[in-house]
């Protein structure tokens, strides 16, 4: 009995993808709008996860996802994973808005009384996440930007070492150091302060 060789999704989605861009990218406007929609879609999916509290920003992302890729074919290294390559992207976009985000809800000033103070809008625990999230931000701000990425992928995002090494296009061994080194920090300028 001749076994079947077992067929790799993730590797037969590179491969796909992979043909496409470059018959794209040499001429073929029938591969390269393929290439798009597909990549879309793995795109759509992939921000859809990270930004379940705001779906409404999936799309926008998609597209200023894909805009980028367009933009930057030229400087795609065929040696490295297409998509990893395009996650990182995304990844760059997620993380531009999302800092974006946090800088618009710095701005807000939170309402605290309605009806002359009978009745509080927020919750303390409200207010409390709020200023949370804004110290966190600041505090993040002072780190160098590879310490503070490697921070929010892997430690607010969620990603994986080697997700994070993926987007970022570094070794897995460089963001566990940044890590490392970024919160031993962010513990040494919380210590300075009290």
């Amino acid at each position: 009995m001749q076994r079947i060789p077992e067929v790799d999704p993730l590797r037969s989605t590179e491969l796909r993808l992979h043909a496409l861009f470059l018959q794209g990218t040499a001429g073929d406007a029938l591969a390269y709008r393929r290439f798009l929609q597909a990549t879309a879609t793995h795109l759509r999916a992939f921000l859809r996860r990270r930004l379940s509290r705001w779906p409404d920003e999936v799309e926008d992302l998609v597209q200023e996802a894909l805009l980028a890729i367009h933009n930057q074919r030229l400087s795609y290294d065929t040696g490295v994973p297409l998509t990893s390559w395009m996650y990182a992207i995304a990844r760059y976009k997620l993380i531009d808005w999302l800092r974006r985000h946090a800088r618009q809800d710095s701005l807000h000033d939170s309402l605290d009384d309605v009806d002359e103070g009978e009745h509080a809008l927020f919750s303390s625990s409200d207010e409390a996440a709020g200023d949370a999230r804004r110290d966190l931000t600041k505090l993040l701000a002072l780190l160098p930007e590879k310490q503070r990425d490697a921070i929010i992928l892997t430690k607010l995002e969620g990603l994986s070492v080697s997700e994070a090494a993926d987007s970022l296009q570094v070794s897995d061994a460089v963001i566990k150091v940044s890590v490392h080194r970024g919160l031993k920090a962010l513990a040494t300028i919380l210590r300075e302060a009290t």
